[in-house]
Parts: structure tokens; C-alpha cells; sequence
């Protein structure tokens, strides 16, 4: 019990961290709020890749994202943190991405503390999602709207190009020989490639919900 408490802590004060170095990249080097925010969208995923590693209950995982869901829900009624919430369309991406990582983290305790379970949906969310929106905004081709949010063709393909990329990387850095060649083939393309619809047709920053679903629900059928 000590030690998650003390974990909690450690691992709070990360986030709130990035979150400064966030609000000092917006305010002081007049990086944009797209930009801070895909920052900070990627830092907080890798951080919380610590969560099966520091933490060994789900309440205290529930307690930070909790705390976290209540402070961004605070900056965006009251305009703070500018360099999550100062983008010119409207976003409930911040206020889903504490809930989807509580949700995978459930899902990593409910298949036997398997960490593919969360560090696999958590990364394509946290990871491809802001790749392709670099490359879509880079290279608008192949344009489609969703809801009034536009997509590219181009997005699309380098989000399931990273998708491939974060899968193998995850699987290259679990137990070797756990995984064959071809199931690792299997989950990588199929994953992705969910993942990648998903995004494409989600909008609203839904897809911080949709990303990691889809990606559970390819391991769940897969039985990996």
C-alpha cells in the first residue's frame, strides 16, 4: 500500500511536469496549441507505460486518471492550459484519453496482467494518432470529413505504418519467444489496421476511445 502511494505521488508529479513543460512551450517559445498538444499527447502515454510497473491495484490507477479527467475538465471550462485546449475546434479528446487508459488498464488485469493488453492499445493511441496527424496536415492528400474533422488518405497510411512500427517494437521488447513470427504478423496488421479505421472514421477526439478498443478487441479475438 506505501509504495503505490508513494508511486501515485511520483507518478503525479510526471504529469503535472508535462504539463508545465506543455504551458511553457506555448507561452514562452510561442509553439502552437496543436503542437504542445501532440506533446503532451505522446508524453502522457509514455508515462503511463510505468502504470503496470509501479502500480499494482487499479484503484490507484483509477485515482490519477480520475484527478486528471477533473483537472483538464477544469482547464476547458475555464480556459486553462492553453497548450492542450487552445485549438480552434471542438475536442473531447483530453477529457477521454484519462478514461481510455483506466479502461485498458482493466482489460491488462483482466487477461492476467498481460502487458500487451495495455501497452499496445495505449501506445497506437498515444503514438499514431499524432503521426498522422503531422503527415495529414504536411501532405493533405486523399481529404475526407468525418463529422466536420478532416482526414487525409495520407494521415490514414501513416498512422497504420506506425501502428506496424509501435507493434513491432512492443513485441521485439517482451519475453522472447513468447510470441512466434506469424502471430506477431497477425497482430500487427489486423490491429493496425482496425486502428486505423477507427481513427479515420472517428471524430471530436473520440477516436483517444475508439483507437484503443479496437485494438483490445483484436487481441481479445485473436485470444493473443
Amino acid at each position: 500500500m506505501r509504495e503505490n502511494i508513494i508511486n501515485s505521488l511520483v507518478l503525479a508529479g510526471l504529469f503535472l511536469a508535462l504539463f508545465a513543460i506543455g504551458e511553457l512551450l506555448y507561452h514562452q517559445t510561442k509553439m502552437k496549441a496543436d503542437d504542445t498538444r501532440k506533446v503532451i499527447h505522446i508524453g502522457t502515454g509514455l508515462l503511463t507505460m510505468l502504470f503496470p510497473v509501479m502500480l499494482q491495484s487499479h484503484w490507484f490507477v483509477l485515482l490519477l486518471c480520475a484527478s486528471f479527467g477533473l483537472i483538464l475538465f477544469t482547464s476547458l471550462k475555464f480556459n486553462l492550459l492553453k497548450s492542450i485546449n487552445a485549438i480552434d475546434r471542438v475536442s473531447y479528446g483530453s477529457l477521454l484519453y484519462p478514461v481510455a487508459v483506466y479502461a485498458c488498464f482493466c482489460v491488462y488485469t483482466c487477461h492476467n496482467n498481460n502487458y500487451l493488453y495495455f501497452f499496445l492499445p495505449v501506445l497506437t493511441m498515444a503514438i499514431s494518432d499524432p503521426v498522422a496527424a503531422v503527415f495529414g496536415k504536411r501532405w493533405p492528400y486523399g481529404k475526407f470529413y468525418v463529422l466536420k474533422d478532416k482526414k487525409t488518405l495520407v494521415g490514414s497510411l501513416a498512422f497504420f505504418l506506425s501502428a506496424c512500427i509501435v507493434s513491432v517494437i512492443l513485441f521485439y521488447f517482451l519475453p522472447q519467444g513468447q510470441y512466434g513470427f506469424a502471430p506477431v504478423c497477425i497482430v500487427t496488421l489486423s490491429s493496425a489496421a482496425i486502428a486505423t479505421l477507427a481513427e479515420a472514421f472517428s471524430a471530436k477526439g473520440f477516436d483517444n476511445l475508439t483507437i484503443p478498443a479496437s485494438v483490445v478487441f483484436v487481441l481479445t479475438l485473436l485470444d493473443v
